[in-house]
């Protein structure tokens, strides 16, 4: 078992790590398949043994070959870390300056087994999200990270340290980019290429930007999403007996489980993957799980009736239960599904993202990587089975949204029948959730505003959470709109649904959406209490993409735009400069292959009241 100071050292050399492989018991991603020629195959092992010295390429040339033959990709798994990887309270990692110690917590946190999704192969969520491109890069950084100076910054290339640079303190400690392809070569195909060859990354949202919170994050984001959804498709305040019908339980997806009993609606939740269903039924995030349709529908029908909040995990396919509940509207008349949607991971649907309904879990994973061409010839298929079956019960006043997954774009490359006449080319037969759902509360300059205390003390947790509440019912009580007052009630509700479902995985964090006012005044009551002694170690906020103007993504955050501007990605650009000179210690600027670039901050300083202000990181006020 290695130690944090072992973990900082650089790499280890001598003697090199035994080559232990990929770790058995623990979820993997699939095998890709990035359809190099012979020149690519050399530029990858080369790109991967640059950070060796030459007297052990003899040993690691024939390894990593081996690992982008079997796997589309060097991972180096000899040089996967023996330690508990997990955030450690932020004063025992051995750095210079605390803005590095919270950099490497939050990294950890991101690479957690609890919380990533392949934890061995790098991928904190969505199927493709990498922290690093390979755990080379992850020794580097912690090293550099732990010599790192005040005056100093440390930048980030697709996963790559270029190195440390000559700054100043008041500069950011990181500066991340990720997916930074020319647009014209900013394809899937282009990228699993580049990504086999180790020169670019696509880190998601937050997990190449080191501020993933596991999936309790998009738990608050669905809870407002269904609540909202609730009001505005079906005129109900109290969702009690009405039925949510999704899929996915694997990485951010694992959280609409619990959301949907948060929301005190039925959940059902397709999941093919049986790993992911057990781990979230262990977490207590799922509270019953069948491989049975009839045991489904039957459970559907009874929580229904009842009017019982549920999250029933079915093991099988989604276009299964979609199929199955139009044939029983067809059958006997009754609409079991009020609302719906899909939360696979259809921004990378023929690498693992999307399962086809022909084949079972296993089979599918063999034929992604043996013939790919086929196994995107069944997932476009089973696309249009499954819109066919959404339409059905739509048609019926079922109401469908897409959660900004690339869904609905996919179902349209696969000729399913989405069209929404006379619409533009970003607009479908359902809407996006940003679109006709969240995009109200965005617009009151609502987002996402997420914290993490660095301490690991629940107890720290508790006292921001009490903070963060205090705050929102002052606000409520010196007088707001109605419109705003709705939505700071959403999150004093929240914040106390949280604590009682126990939504911690990982670091000790919590999320809520607030506005401006909201978000300065409590990292300002934040920072008093860090001074004060009541919260024992410094506060991480950060945001995700849901943030005023952090993202441009014309099928998710911009969809629809009224300018016409839902292509334009300045605002991202723009949010990701600005915040690297309004204080922030790390900034991120990401690409997501052609779906929209994304934009992200943190600041150990006093936060500003700005427009959309730039994460923050909230230390002891000077």
């Amino acid at each position: 078992m290695s130690s944090l100071k072992e973990i900082c050292g650089g790499l280890p050399l001598n003697p090199l790590p035994e080559n232990r492989g990929r770790k058995s018991g623990i979820p993997h991603a699939p095998v890709r398949t990035p359809n190099l020629d012979s020149h690519e195959e050399k530029l990858a092992l080369k790109n991967a043994l640059r950070y060796f010295p030459s007297s052990f390429h003899e040993v690691l040339a024939p390894e990593f070959a081996k690992e982008l033959r079997d796997y589309g990709h060097i991972y180096m798994y000899r040089f996967c870390p023996r330690i508990e990887m997990r955030a450690y309270p932020i004063q025992e990692y051995p750095c210079k300056t605390i803005q590095a110690a919270a950099i490497m917590h939050m990294i950890m946190n991101n690479l957690d087994p609890a919380v990533a999704q392949f934890p061995q192969e790098l991928v904190t969520y969505g199927g493709n999200g990498q922290v690093f491109s390979n755990w080379a890069q992850f020794w580097l950084v912690m090293h550099y990270l732990s010599e790192m100076t005040e005056d100093q910054t440390l930048v980030m290339y697709s996963g790559h340290p270029l190195g440390l640079f000559p700054s100043h303190r008041n500069a950011p400690r990181l500066v991340i980019t990720n997916g930074m392809v020319i647009p014209n070569y900013s394809s899937r195909d282009e990228y699993e290429k580049l990504f086999a060859m180790g020169v670019t990354m696509y880190g998601q949202m937050t997990a190449g930007s080191y501020c993933y919170i596991g999936p309790q994050g998009i738990v608050h984001g669905t809870v407002l999403t269904v609540l909202n959804a609730g009001r505005r498709y079906l005129g109900v305040e109290n969702l009690a007996g009405k039925v949510f019908v999704t899929s996915g339980l694997g990485g951010m997806s694992g959280a609409q489980a619990k959301a949907a009993v948060i929301a005190g609606c039925v959940g059902i939740i397709a999941e093919v993957d049986e790993a992911a269903l057990l781990k979230r039924h262990q977490q207590g995030w799922l509270m019953e799980i069948t491989s049975s349709l009839d045991h489904c529908i039957a459970q559907l029908r009874e929580a229904k009736k009842k009017k019982m909040a549920l999250s029933l995990g079915y093991h099988g396919n989604v276009v299964d239960l979609w199929e199955r509940l139009a044939e029983e509207f067809n059958t006997t008349g009754e609409l079991l599904a009020d609302l719906g949607s899909d939360q696979t991971s259809c921004h990378n649907p023929f690498n693992g993202g999307y399962y086809p309904v022909q084949l079972s879990f296993k089979e599918a994973n063999q034929l992604m990587s043996s013939n790919p061409v086929k196994f995107r010839t069944l997932v476009q298929e089973s696309l249009r089975r499954q819109v066919a079956a959404i339409n059905r019960l739509s048609d019926q006043g079922m109401f469908f949204w897409d959660y900004g997954n690339a869904f609905l774009l996919e179902a349209q490359r696969a000729g399913a029948d989405i069209e929404k006449r006379g619409a533009n080319k970003a607009e479908f037969r359902y809407p996006s959730y940003v679109q006709h759902i969240m995009g109200d509360i965005f617009s009151l300059g609502f987002g996402p505003f997420r914290w993490v205390c660095t301490s690991g003390n629940p107890e720290d947790l508790a006292t921001t959470d009490f903070i963060a509440t205090s705050v929102l019912e002052k606000a409520v009580l010196q007088g707001v709109t109605a419109s705003v007052k709705q939505q700071y009630s959403d999150n004093i509700r929240w914040i106390q649904e949280a604590r009682k479902h126990n939504l911690v995985v990982g670091s000790q964090a919590r999320i809520l959406y607030s506005d401006q006012k909201g978000r300065v005044a409590i990292a300002l009551a934040i920072n008093r209490s860090i001074a004060e002694g009541k919260i024992k170690a410094p506060v991480v906020l950060s945001r995700d993409h849901h943030d005023v103007s952090g993202t441009d993504s014309p099928y998710r955050e911009t969809s629809n735009i009224y300018d016409g501007s839902a292509f334009c990605a300045d605002m991202a650009v723009q949010n990701f400069v600005g915040d690297s000179f309004r204080g922030a210690t790390w900034v991120a600027l990401h690409n997501g292959g052609g779906v929209g670039c994304y934009s992200s901050g943190k600041t150990l300083k006093q936060p500003r009241g700005t427009c959309g202000p730039p994460d923050v990181v909230g230390f002891q006020l000077p």
